[in-house]
């Protein structure tokens, strides 16, 4: 009997150590939130203010780690997040490449659709914009200056979602960029100095020289408030009606407890008056679309860049 006491005593306590661990609450370790860019941009300014919410809501460490991935695409940073245990402690602030068309590129890791979303909470104040002093005014003047004249198109890499728009708002006006790279940086200096004609790059990057520039468009769902003036790339061409978000994505295995505790978080970071001066202080639209809304933004991108791609070949 003392030894079917002890046994039972023993598996008891196994037991409930096994109970205890499978009902550990997360976050219970540090988070980690992949910026597949540089420090210092839109992107990066407002995960790290969810980075900070996230750290003082839960009291674990959380933080950014930025993983650039180059002109070519965001994609060392999203291979990082494909590739972690799936389980919440690693999350991936994206731009649409990585899961509109990260897995048609032929990066193995990213063959399958592995991501999903968390939340969407910022647009790009992109723009397509050129010197106060360019014989043009309008897409529309732009394009029939450049059915005669060559103009070099400046942009951050061809696979990026605005350069895509760019070049098809081209082929469906009937011209054709004299020729385009991809720059590092695109503001003020880069139309001063003649690099290009035309750039496809952030409001915020040309505030400085705002009032010597001319927005001749903006790609975005909406207009900007700082060039109310400057209409959309939707308004123009409506096959073209897209815009660069960037939104939390993880693991399409992640717990959905996971999921819920980083959009709590999210969403209230993105609606709070810091990161609101942000948006008014950019340009940039910032917001918070739930996962359902954001698959549904994500099924019609795919839409839009399978028409763009069709164009483009």
């Amino acid at each position: 009997m003392k030894t079917t006491q002890i046994l039972g005593g023993a598996l008891a306590l196994a037991m409930t150590a096994m109970g205890g661990a499978a009902l550990a609450e997360y976050p219970e370790k540090p988070v980690s939130f992949v910026v597949p860019w540089p420090p210092g941009d839109l992107e990066d300014v407002l995960t790290r203010m969810i980075a900070e919410d996230f750290q003082a809501e839960y009291g674990v460490a959380a933080a950014v780690v930025n993983k650039p991935g180059g002109g070519g695409g965001p994609f060392p940073g999203a291979i990082g997040v494909a590739t972690a245990p799936a389980d919440g402690y690693t999350i991936g602030s994206f731009v649409p490449a990585v899961p509109v068309i990260g897995h048609e590129i032929g990066i193995d890791e990213l063959a399958d659709e592995v991501f999903e979303p968390i939340g969407i909470f910022l647009t790009y104040p992109f723009v397509i914009a050129t010197a106060g002093d360019a014989p043009y005014s309008s897409m529309a003047e732009l394009a029939e200056y450049a059915k005669s004249n060559d103009v070099a198109l400046g942009h951050f890499g061809d696979v990026l979602t605005p350069t895509q728009v760019t070049k098809a708002f081209a082929v469906n006006a009937g011209f054709e960029w004299g020729s385009d790279a991809a720059f590092d940086a695109l503001d003020c200096n880069t139309l001063a100095s003649g690099d290009a004609d035309v750039i496809n790059t952030t409001l915020q990057l040309i505030l400085p020289c705002l009032d010597s520039v001319k927005v001749l468009t903006s790609i975005t769902g909406e207009r900007i408030s700082l060039v109310p003036d400057a209409p959309t790339i939707g308004e123009l061409d409506s096959t073209l009606d897209i815009a660069l978000w960037n939104g939390l994505f993880v693991h399409k295995d992640t717990p959905q407890d996971a999921r819920d505790k980083i959009a709590a978080v999210a969403a209230k970071t993105v609606m709070s008056d810091r990161a609101q001066a942000v948006a008014k202080e950019t340009g940039a639209l910032v917001y918070w679309a739930d996962a359902a809304a954001s698959a549904d933004i994500i099924a019609k991108d795919k839409a839009t860049v399978a028409h763009i791609g069709k164009l483009l070949e």
